[in-house]
């Protein structure tokens, strides 16, 4: 018998796991020839997630909780889930609800068909508010265009991978994860579902405009180095400016003869230099800081205990 693993990272999802169960229960029992095991990841939970899973166990003893020891983020959390995972294939999804369980079949089946990987596409997130929905599309569109690695837009991190895909994962080294990135980076033969993105069960999100342009940095950082060499095309333009500027200071000059430079123009062009500077100084600082972190080798999460239905 097969075994699917569906891996679902959890930071204070009390009141939504009622719900996420009741579908899920419904999903997996019309799937008898499949044995299913569900990987909740506690991320450091400040409510009564632990509790609550835990209370859960014994009328689901396919569910596996995976308690980290404190807060490390969902890019973090999705990464203990996948290790933990010992299935033949691994979902990860969301237990908010947007991800819809009901597409687990499908998934199922096109994997049975030969996909390594089966992604979910979003052909619908009027659930979104109209800011997500574009910072989503520029960050896609962005991404792409720098990275030689692309992510498809629309798709997040509801999807199937196959053990081989999941072990290619587990084995990265490194620590500081963009997980889209790293499911786009890993390959393998994909398929795609299409489904409408719904609204949240319960609770709202925990990302805010910070956290996710914070994940636009590490997603672009992680996968592009055009920020760094652009600014080598930065410097060689601002350098031909002014070259060109002081051959005209010069011809104006023998022409003309000598005036007096203005105050305003000089401090124009300092502040604007300088400005450049700071900002490639800046960039520098970005990846310089990334290769610092993972240079000191900390594993990306801490498991402070896992526990198992039955005895």
């Amino acid at each position: 018998m097969r075994r699917v693993s569906i891996v679902i990272p959890c930071f204070d999802e009390e009141e939504a796991l009622g719900a996420l169960f009741e579908r899920l229960d419904a999903v997996l029992a019309s799937h008898p020839g499949i044995a299913f095991e569900v990987v909740c990841v506690n991320d450091g939970s400040r409510d009564a997630t632990l509790e609550r899973l835990l209370a859960m166990q014994p009328q689901h003893p396919e569910l596996v909780v995976v308690d980290l020891s404190r807060n490390f983020g969902k890019e973090a959390a999705l990464s203990a889930g996948l290790a933990a995972a010992t299935g033949d294939a691994v979902i990860p999804m969301d237990a908010d609800l947007q991800d819809p369980p009901e597409l687990i079949g499908e998934m199922v089946r096109l994997w049975g068909e030969g996909a390594e990987v089966v992604v979910a596409r979003r052909t619908d997130r009027s659930s979104d508010s109209m800011t997500k929905r574009w910072s989503a599309h520029a960050f896609y569109k962005i991404h792409n265009a720098m990275s030689d690695v692309a992510i498809p837009e629309d798709v997040g991190d509801f999807r199937l991978m196959d053990r081989a895909a999941v072990d290619v994962l587990n084995a990265l080294p490194e620590n500081r994860r963009f997980m889209k990135g790293l499911f786009a980076w890993v390959g393998f033969r994909t398929a795609t579902v299409d489904y409408r993105r719904e609204r949240r069960s319960a609770g709202g999100t925990r990302f805010n405009g910070w956290r996710l342009w914070n994940l636009a940095l590490e997603g672009i950082t992680s996968f592009s180095l055009l920020p760094l060499r652009v600014w080598s095309y930065v410097g060689a333009f601002v350098a031909l400016c002014s070259l060109a500027y002081a051959a005209w200071l010069l011809v104006r000059t023998l022409l003309h003869g000598i005036d007096v430079p203005g105050y305003a123009s000089l401090m124009v062009a300092v502040l604007f230099l300088g400005g450049l500077q700071m900002i490639g100084i800046g960039i520098i600082g970005e990846y310089l800081g990334r290769a610092y972190l993972e240079s000191k080798r900390r594993p990306a999460f801490v498991v402070r205990k896992v526990y198992r239905a039955g005895p």
